[in-house]
């Protein structure tokens, strides 16, 4: 017998409707939401066939508890979740933007980079299945929804599923305390694969071999390194930061 779990939010359930319906046993919709974002979510939720039903913002509530719903929930059976990265990346409408992380082992750090990927637009995280700490209660509770936004894919061979990517045009670029540039220079237009390493000892070999580029965050202080969910935040900030200066008109010239 199949297992139920509540998802909430436009992100999370929109993502989940793209990527894999199958998984969406049904959708819980604020009745009193008749806003852009509530209607594409009803297209799409028919488009899909998964059912949808109207409901108030008090059983909204009571189904969140402490957790901000945004008038939308999701039940979904967690057996039916895995997707594969082609998945993601054949829904996009938009240049890729990838985490990879290379052996995280504590649970608090997965958790955290889940909640900055989220926060930066990340179309999903990629992990290996094996030394690595993979989404756990412990993860689930520290990042606070975002495990079930942002999709997470564990794979077989790490360094295969960065080879596929540079394939489809993604660019990989690997952080690194001793690369030779840093992320001030570097040039972060189209899609993008970061890979961030373990707590202890970074990046594995192959793993950085296999990447088009290395790039070191600037430090100025006394610190030798810093936090992974930390080093994901500033690279996916630059990464957005960059990206949305590119088109915008300039300003007059002398």
């Amino acid at each position: 017998m199949s297992s139920s779990r509540l998802i909430f939010g436009f992100h999370a359930v929109v993502s989940r409707l793209r990527q894999n319906p199958a998984s969406i046993k049904e959708i819980f919709l604020d009745a009193a939401r008749h806003d852009q974002r509530a209607r594409d979510l009803s297209k799409l939720a028919q488009a899909q066939g998964v059912r949808l039903i109207p409901c108030d913002s008090a059983r909204l509530a009571g189904m969140a508890g402490e957790a901000r719903h945004q008038g939308v929930a999701a039940n979904i059976d967690p057996s039916r979740s895995h997707i594969d990265i082609e998945d993601v990346l054949d829904t996009l409408t938009e240049p890729a933007l990838l985490l990879v992380l290379d052996g995280i082992h504590d649970p608090h750090n997965l958790g955290a980079c889940l909640r900055v990927a989220d926060a930066f637009g990340v179309h999903a995280v990629i992990a290996p299945k094996d030394r690595a700490v993979g989404l756990t209660a412990t993860v689930h509770k520290v990042a606070s929804g975002a495990a079930d936004a942002v999709p997470y894919i564990s794979v077989t061979n790490l360094a295969r599923t960065l080879r596929e990517l540079k394939l489809r045009g993604i660019s990989v670029i690997g952080t690194t305390a001793d690369a030779d540039s840093d992320l001030h220079s570097a040039k972060l237009g189209g899609s993008i694969a970061w890979v961030l390493g373990g707590e202890e000892k970074g990046m594995r070999r192959l793993t950085r071999e296999t990447c088009d580029h290395l790039v070191a965050i600037p430090m100025l202080g006394s610190v030798e390194s810093l936090n992974v969910s930390v080093s994901a935040g500033i690279c996916l900030f630059e990464t957005r930061r960059q990206r949305s200066v590119v088109g915008k008109p300039q300003g007059p010239s002398e």
